[in-house]
């Protein structure tokens, strides 16, 4: 029977010939993420009685939510894993100064096509762009893992979503994505798998891809999943540890539904308070007054999201009104920021790096990590106040107040309205 990339990733992982949606399935897992979430999956991994880990070549763990440690009980809470991380000698651990772990992940080499991938972070999907199966479990299925290396999983439907023409000039994946959120809703994929394909989607950067598998969790999606194509290659050669074993839905694969989005005409979006599915044109809510705007998060803090905002700051203020705070996702683009220059742009008659625009700008740069999206220690909003950020998720209270308002948007359109 033909398969989807995602049923035939999960019947690989099952040691089956093949599997059917709806069916529950014992797979076993290639790689288990945690960040500051493992403090829940290490009691749970005590309370099952067992001594050492499946696998500690398998187990990622980094610090990413709250970095540096914001109050004593995030320290205690660092502690109490690093400490978890001696014990078990676990290979792959990234203290504070990594960044997120969606792109650490693969930075680092961790990720490749055919994977099953496990993440204690809803936002695991987001490795779906390079031909993984990857999702977001809870802490105590973390544990099980942790102690069995396998995990039990319903078969999801697969869904398609194909795009056909592609995207114009200042519009990218972060707008399509919201598109997709409004056109589909917040539970338009509840439990799928969401393969992308068609043009748009190959002539998309890697950056790009992990937007679009990144916010397939805000409309359900179990996985979001894309073939892995050269560009996927040249991405992780001299990364990926391990041999590349790609794959590729069959011809006569079966979907629950498919659809075709014509993206030709889309235009910069916005997802407005307090759902993502509350989508319009940037257009619809132009001149709405913000006291704040973000850049960053695992959804884009890329280089190429920094460099977009930059290209619409260069030689330009920030409003005095508007706190502009930029947030790479992991050291790797920070220090790719601070060394890439923005043609055109010069002061002192010398090439500026992408970083020196946006902070002369007026930007206030933090480390990387999560930051504002989480709402707990930077960038916090007070009652009344409004923001536009790049990142995934505006619910009512998620950056703080939930008397605030976060409006959703790409690099461009927040920059652009920071001015």
């Amino acid at each position: 029977m033909p398969g989807t990339i995602s049923e035939k990733i999960l019947a690989r992982a099952s040691a089956r010939p093949r599997v059917t949606p709806g069916e529950v399935v014992e797979a076993k897992v290639d790689i288990a993420l945690s960040h500051e979430s493992a403090r829940l999956a290490i009691r749970a991994f005590r309370e099952l009685g067992v001594k050492k880990v499946w696998d500690r070549r398998k187990i990622v763990q980094l610090f990413d939510h709250r970095v540096p440690a914001e109050c004593e009980e995030t320290a205690s809470v660092h502690q109490m894993i690093r400490e978890f991380v001696r014990e078990q000698k676990l290979e792959n651990f990234y203290d504070l100064n990594e960044g997120v772990c969606h792109q650490v992940l693969p930075e680092m080499g961790h990720v490749r096509p055919g994977q099953l991938i496990v993440g204690t972070d809803s936002h695991t999907t987001t490795h779906g762009a390079f031909g993984a199966f990857a999702t977001g479990i809870g802490a105590t299925e973390m544990a099980a893992v942790w102690a069995t290396g396998e995990l039990w999983l319903k078969v999801p439907e697969s869904i398609m979503i194909r795009t056909h023409g592609r995207l114009k000039k200042g519009v990218s994946a972060k707008d399509l994505a919201i598109y997709l959120a409004g056109m589909l809703g917040a539970e338009g994929a509840d439990y799928k798998a969401v393969e992308y394909r068609g043009k748009a989607i190959t002539q998309m950067s890697i950056g790009s891809r992990m937007t679009l598998c990144n916010m397939a969790m805000e409309m359900g999606a179990k996985a979001a999943i894309m073939e892995p194509d050269r560009k996927t290659f040249a991405f992780l050669k001299g990364r990926a540890k391990g041999r590349l074993l790609p794959v590729k839905a069959d011809k006569g694969a079966r979907y629950e539904f498919d659809i075709l989005v014509d993206i030709d005409h889309l235009e910069p979006m916005v997802a407005c308070p307090h759902s993502v599915a509350n989508m319009v044109k940037a257009t619809d809510v132009e001149g709405t007054e913000i006291q704040q705007a973000v850049l960053g998060s695992c959804t884009n803090g890329r280089l190429e999201d920094l460099e977009a905002a930059a290209r619409v700051l260069k030689r330009k203020k920030v409003h005095r009104g508007v706190r502009l705070i930029v947030v790479p996702a992991s050291r790797e683009v920070y220090l790719d920021a601070l060394r890439t220059g923005l043609g055109g742009a010069r002061a002192g008659g010398r090439v500026e790096s992408i970083l020196e625009i946006l902070v002369r700008a007026g930007a206030l740069v933090e480390n990387p990590g999560c930051g504002p999206c989480l709402g707990a220690h930077q960038g916090v909003l007070a009652p009344g106040e409004s923001c536009i950020s790049t990142t995934n998720r505006n619910f009512r209270g998620r950056m703080g107040s939930s008397e605030a308002n976060i409006y959703l948007a790409s690099p461009a359109t927040v920059a652009a309205s920071a001015l």
